[in-house]
C-alpha cells in the first residue's frame, strides 16, 4: 500500500503506451485506485473536484483563444502574411525561410493553434521554397519549427493550462514568455541565416524576378490586422484593462471581425468554426477531467511525497533536480502530446520545482519551452503529422526528421539560455509590475 501511487502511475504510463484513449485511461486507472485506496468515500471527494475544475473563470479562456485562431484560419490572413513576407525578404539568401519564420511568428500571437499554422504553411510555403531549390531538410524543418511557435508566444493555451495547473497569474506568464518567444524567433532566424552563408546550396540565391519589389500597401494590408489583433489582446492584459478570459473575447469578436472584412464570413464558415471549437474544447476539458480525478487519487496515496523523497536523492543539489525533470519532460515529449504532460505529468512535477526555491513563473516558462519540443520530437510530434500531410509527394518522412533536429537543439539551446539568464523571463513582468 505504502507504494500504490507508485504502481498506479506505472499502470497509467503502460496502459497510455499501448494506445488507450488518455481520457478514458485517466478516469479508468483513478476509479480502480480510488476505490482500492478509499473505498465508497472516494465518489463523495470526486464530484467536488470535476465540478472545481469545470467552474474555473481562467479556463474560459481555452474554448475562446481556439475559436478565435480557428476563425483567424479560415480569414485567409496567413496566405496574405506569407506573400507579403515572401516579398519582403525574397531578396535575401534564405530570405523565403527567414519569411517562414517571421509568418509563423506572427501567427503564433495571433491563433496559436499549431496544426492550422503547419498546415497552413505546408500547403502554401513549402511547395514555394522546394521550387526555388531549397534543401528537404531546410524547407520542412523551418515549416515545422515555426509553426510551433504559437505554443510560447502569447496567447497560447499551453500558458493558459500551465497558469491555473501552477497557480501562476495567466497575465504575467504572458508578459513573461514573451521574451522566450522573441528569443526563438531570432534563434531561427540566425540558424537560416548562417546555414544559407555556408551552405549556399540548401538556400540558393532568388532570380531577378523574384526579387521584385516590395509593394507597400500589400504589406501594410498583410500586417495591420494581425498586429491590431495582437495589441487588442496582449495589450489590454499587459496593462491591466483585462483579465485574460476578458481579452480572449476581444480576441474572438475581432477575429471574427477580421473574417467579416476579408469577405470570408458566412454563416457556413461559423458552423465550422464553431464546430472545431467545441470538439478542440470539449476534448481538452475531458482530459482535465480525468487528470483532476487522477491527481486527487496520486495525492491522496502520497504519490507526491514519493516522487519527492526520490527526487530528494538525486545528486547535485536543487540544480541536478532540475536537470531531470525537464529531461523527464523533453523525453516524455517522445510519446505523449503537450494536453496529456501538462495534465499528467506537471502538476507532479511542479510542487518539486517550488519545494527547492524555483520561481514559478520562471519554471512555468521553462516547461512551456520544454513543450514546445514535443511538437517535433518523433515518433509523435503532431507538427510531423501535420506537414507530412501536407508535404508534396516527394518530400519523404526521413526528410523531415532530419530537418527538425538542429531546431530542436534550438528549443534547448533556448532553454539553457533561460535557466542561465532567468531574467530573460522575470525582467519584463517585473518591469511592467513596478
Amino acid at each position: 500500500m505504502d507504494y500504490l501511487a507508485g504502481w498506479m502511475f506505472l499502470a497509467l504510463s503502460l496502459l497510455l503506451f499501448v494506445g488507450f484513449p488518455v481520457a478514458f485511461t485517466l478516469l479508468g486507472v483513478s476509479l480502480v485506485f480510488g476505490l482500492v485506496g478509499f473505498g465508497w468515500d472516494f465518489f463523495n471527494l470526486l464530484p467536488l473536484r470535476i465540478w472545481g475544475v469545470m467552474s474555473n473563470f481562467t479556463l474560459v479562456a481555452v474554448p475562446l483563444f481556439v475559436f478565435m485562431g480557428v476563425m483567424l484560419e479560415r480569414s485567409g490572413m496567413a496566405q496574405e502574411l506569407i506573400e507579403a513576407m515572401g516579398a519582403l525578404f525574397g531578396r535575401l539568401r534564405g530570405g523565403l525561410a527567414v519569411a517562414v519564420v517571421v509568418v509563423g511568428g506572427l501567427l503564433g500571437a495571433s491563433t496559436g493553434i499549431v496544426g492550422a499554422t503547419v498546415v497552413t504553411m505546408g500547403l502554401l510555403a513549402l511547395p514555394t521554397m522546394l521550387a526555388r531549390g531549397y534543401a528537404q531538410e531546410l524547407a520542412t524543418g523551418t515549416v515545422a519549427a515555426s509553426g510551433t511557435l504559437g505554443q510560447i508566444i502569447p496567447p497560447s493555451i499551453v500558458l493558459v493550462l500551465l497558469g491555473d495547473i501552477i497557480g501562476v497569474s495567466v497575465g504575467d506568464l504572458f508578459v513573461g514568455a514573451l521574451v522566450p518567444g522573441l528569443l526563438l524567433v531570432c534563434l531561427y532566424i540566425g540558424y537560416i541565416a548562417l546555414r544559407a552563408h555556408f551552405a549556399p546550396a540548401c538556400a540558393p540565391a532568388p532570380g531577378g524576378q523574384e526579387a521584385g519589389a516590395v509593394d507597400a500597401a500589400s504589406l501594410l494590408r498583410a500586417l495591420l490586422p494581425p498586429l491590431a489583433l495582437m495589441v487588442a489582446v496582449l495589450g489590454s492584459i499587459f496593462s491591466g484593462i483585462a483579465s485574460p478570459t476578458e481579452a480572449a473575447g476581444v480576441g474572438a469578436a475581432g477575429a471574427m471581425l477580421l473574417t467579416v472584412s476579408k469577405g470570408r464570413f458566412s454563416l457556413a464558415v461559423l458552423r465550422e468554426v464553431m464546430e472545431a471549437t467545441t470538439r478542440l474544447t470539449s476534448m481538452v476539458f475531458i482530459i482535465l477531467c480525468g487528470a483532476a480525478a487522477f491527481g486527487l487519487v496520486f495525492r491522496g496515496l502520497g504519490g507526491d511525497m514519493l516522487v519527492r523523497d526520490f527526487v530528494s536523492h538525486l545528486p547535485f543539489g536543487k540544480w541536478g533536480v532540475l536537470v531531470v525533470v525537464m529531461a523527464v519532460v523533453f523525453v516524455i515529449g517522445f510519446f505523449l502530446d503537450f494536453i496529456e504532460i501538462t495534465f499528467i505529468h506537471i502538476p507532479v512535477l511542479a510542487p518539486i520545482m517550488a519545494h527547492y526555491g524555483f520561481d514559478p513563473l520562471w519554471f512555468a516558462v521553462l516547461f512551456a519551452v520544454n513543450l514546445q519540443t514535443s511538437f517535433l520530437t518523433p515518433p509523435f510530434g503532431f507538427a510531423l503529422f501535420y506537414l507530412k500531410g501536407t508535404a508534396p509527394p516527394g518530400v519523404s518522412t526521413l526528410a523531415i526528421y532530419r530537418g527538425i533536429v538542429p531546431f530542436v537543439l534550438l528549443q534547448l539551446a533556448a532553454l539553457a539560455l533561460l535557466v542561465v539568464f532567468p531574467g530573460l523571463v522575470t525582467w519584463l513582468p517585473a518591469f511592467l509590475a513596478s
